[in-house]
């Protein structure tokens, strides 16, 4: 499905959100920069916005995109190039990331994660590849709130945007696909017990009344190790 709709998927992002998808992974690119990474993963990359932006923002980390469709991936390499920037495009399932323990300081994840086939498997493996004092971005579409933007939203995107998607896209399926999948999706309270259970430290904000959330997981340093010092013997760092 994602690989049906690659063409004019940047063009829909732009179209159905009004423009306002850019400040929302503006904020992701922010909150994933924030401790000055070394080596960040945009995964569900997608045609690589947010890859982009990573490396456009901070160029001296290492930016990796990882999706597994590869004619988004196709495209994320041509948008790369025409901008002048080094970046790799992979493919990698996010249930089976294809890179070793602790190999990223940050992993971000732009309207990818809801795609996964089992959250607790993807936050297990994405905790395993995040390096300790590391994080994890995920902005994502929570169910609509219940209050009145909420429900202008849910007349949106439930009976508008798919007919426009289908006409531009050429495919109904993928754009009835994502409301349905919006409405499944945990709700934000929800999500940031998932990562905390998976061993993160979260904390997330809503944006545009609770249309979209970004949640923020650290994975925790180790703590130091203690000393022990046994009775008659003195501290080494003790004057003597």
């Amino acid at each position: 499905m994602f690989s049906e709709i690659a063409p004019r998927y940047d063009l829909l992002n732009r179209v159905l959100s009004l423009g306002v998808d850019r400040l929302w992974r503006v904020a992701a690119v922010r909150a994933a920069l924030e401790k000055n990474p070394s080596r960040v993963l945009d995964l569900a990359t997608g045609t690589g916005d947010i890859a982009l932006l990573l490396k456009k923002v901070a160029p001296e980390a290492e930016v990796i995109g990882g999706d597994f469709a590869p004619p988004m991936l196709e495209l994320a390499r041509q948008k790369a190039l025409k901008a002048g920037l080094e970046i790799p495009f992979v493919e990698a399932d996010a249930l089976r990331l294809p890179f070793p323990d602790q190999r990223f300081d940050a992993v971000v994840i732009a309207f990818g994660f809801r795609n996964f086939a089992d959250y607790h498997r993807a936050l297990t493996e994405l905790y395993r590849v995040i390096a300790p004092g590391g994080r994890l971005c995920i902005l994502e579409f929570p169910p609509p709130p219940r209050n009145g933007l909420g429900l202008l939203y849910r007349f949106y995107f439930t009976r508008i945007l798919p007919v426009i998607g289908g006409l531009v896209s050429g495919n109904a399926a993928a754009y009835r696909y994502l409301p349905d999948s919006v409405e499944r999706f945990p709700d934000p309270d929800a999500l940031a017990n998932m990562m905390n259970l998976a061993g993160f430290v979260t904390q997330y904000q809503l944006f545009t009344g609770g249309i979209t959330a970004l949640h923020i997981g650290d994975k925790p340093s180790p703590a130091p190790a203690s000393r022990v010092v046994r009775t008659g013997e003195s501290d080494p760092d003790e004057p003597t």
